[in-house]
């Protein structure tokens, strides 16, 4: 074999790497977990929540967050309507959004944990009361 063939074997073995690296990440698009589908909205509304964070550090309303062996507990100050997004950075197929009012005189949100796998959760609290929007940012370990 003379240098030409395997200059020729050499450059379609790089284009054949290529190609293979072309449909793999093509494959694994939209499995990301750390990618938002939706950026562009974030990007727009960013006013809105930095105005939510700092309503809830100048209005003292960070939420109080308990883990029990069951239970993941947060109390807010006042009843509110939230949204709640509980994110795993690991996988997509973990998170958890969930919307609703608080319950009861104690203004609480229950999570059951028993469906919740262990390991670095990413807690995203957004909620309404008494006029205001409030929005809170935790990373939690279950």
């Amino acid at each position: 074999m003379n240098w030409g063939t395997k200059i020729v074997l050499g450059m379609i073995a790089f284009m054949l790497f290529i190609v293979a690296m072309v449909v793999y990440m093509f494959s694994v698009h939209g499995n990301d977990a750390l990618v938002d589908e939706d950026y562009y909205e974030k990007g727009i509304n960013y006013n809105k929540e930095y105005n939510a964070t700092q309503n809830t550090i100048s209005g003292h309303q960070e939420p109080k967050i308990t883990l029990s062996d069951s239970q993941l507990i947060i109390q807010l100050k006042d009843s509110a309507g939230y949204e709640l997004k509980l994110m795993r950075p690991s996988t997509v197929e973990n998170d958890i959004k969930t919307k609703g009012s608080t319950i009861g005189d104690a203004h609480l949100i229950l999570i059951d944990k028993k469906d919740l796998p262990a390991g670095l959760w990413f807690l995203e609290l957004k909620w309404k009361s008494d006029g205001n929007d409030y929005q809170f940012k935790k990373s939690i370990t279950l």
